[in-house]
């Protein structure tokens, strides 16, 4: 975690998870308004991700974003501005598909930046929209989700990757239904800037 952090990892502190709640989709279209403002076409797509962004499912109170660029490396072209607007770049994962993570504190966002077209980031979008339709998955994973924030964790990307498994099992049903129902899927993204 200390090679692809910028600064030092924040320790973790307990996981609260808060019951969903429909201001959060609001948070969300005022933090795309503002990126979109300042990032222009160099935003191919702000998509709301994670759990705040599927209805009946609880979360932590922080906003998932992805980003899609046209090539996450090419910081100049959209990290300053970004700053500007109150990220801070805090993940720079060469190694995996490019990925750079910003935090915003007003909301508290986690910003993830993929190019697009990238396979991880059609997998968050699968996922949420799989959650979104399949309420037993959403409440498998919710479950899921609780079981872990009572645990203790050093970091809170321990208690994010102790979720892997659930989120294979669910992600194995999604995409045996996708392949049943569109042998060849494409990712469509929902919110170009424009």
């Amino acid at each position: 975690m200390r090679e692809v952090t910028i600064g030092e990892p924040e320790e973790g502190s307990a996981i609260v998870l808060q019951e969903y709640d429909p201001a959060w989709s609001q948070l969300f279209d005022c933090e795309r308004e503002k990126i979109c403002a300042v990032l222009g076409e160099a935003a191919r797509a702000v998509e709301h991700v994670g759990s705040t962004s599927v209805p009946g499912l609880c979360a932590k109170l922080i906003l998932d974003i992805l980003l899609l660029v046209a090539d996450p490396e090419d910081e100049d072209a959209y990290v300053p501005a970004l700053e500007r607007i109150g990220y801070r770049l805090r993940v720079r994962e060469p190694d995996w598909y490019e990925h750079r993570m910003l935090k915003g504190t007003d909301p508290v966002v986690n910003l993830h930046v993929f190019a697009q077209g990238c396979e991880e980031a059609e997998r968050m979008l699968r996922f949420r929209d799989w959650l979104r339709a399949h309420d037993v998955d959403r409440d498998r994973y919710a479950a899921e989700k609780r079981r872990l924030a009572a645990m203790s964790w050093r970091f809170v990307q321990d208690y994010a990757d102790a979720k892997s498994d659930v989120v294979a099992e669910i992600m194995r049903r999604a995409a045996a239904e996708a392949t049943r129902l569109d042998p060849a899927p494409t990712c469509r993204y929902s919110s170009r800037c424009s």
